[in-house]
């Protein structure tokens, strides 16, 4: 059988499973995943749990809080002035708590999330802002991950 080591081409199923047991991400129901361990495609620490899983292994892993996408840091919420959103974005967009809004990286070669948590006072005389969170949805929270490795070359 072969084992599941740095560098492996694995073929595999897999879930993650949020800190209520809801499924979030799964595999099972289409086609398998085809991924390259170290790689990135999964967070470290899920990659670390099938190190040495051979061929075949159906198996799952529960992951602390803060393990699999990081402790939640504080320094992440980041308030924006809505004139620099309506400047450097849509003019005219409206935003709600919960909306999701992509950002350019500094190169414009990518571009990252925020959620909107909180709107700043429209109708007073300071400058209406957003709060965002760029924390990843699950930092801080324990999740499971579940997975079942058809090939491993």
């Amino acid at each position: 059988m072969n084992l599941i080591r740095e560098g492996s081409f694995l073929t595999l199923h897999y879930r993650l499973l949020g800190p209520a047991g809801d499924e979030l991400v799964s595999t099972f129901s289409g086609p398998p995943a085809t991924l390259t361990l170290g790689t990135g495609a999964l967070a470290p620490a899920m990659e670390h749990r099938l190190l040495g899983l051979e061929e075949g292994a159906q198996t799952g892993f529960d992951l602390a809080p803060g393990e699999a996408f990081g402790e939640r840091n504080p320094e992440l919420l980041q308030r924006v002035k809505l004139a620099l959103l309506r400047e450097l974005g849509d003019p005219d967009a409206t935003y709600q708590v919960g909306d999701v809004v992509q950002f350019p990286t500094p190169d414009g070669q990518a571009s990252y999330a925020g959620v909107v948590r909180e709107v700043g006072p429209a109708d007073s005389a300071q400058d209406p802002w957003l709060l965002f969170d760029f924390n990843h949805p699950l930092a801080g929270q324990s999740v499971r991950f579940e997975v079942h490795v058809i090939g491993v070359l």
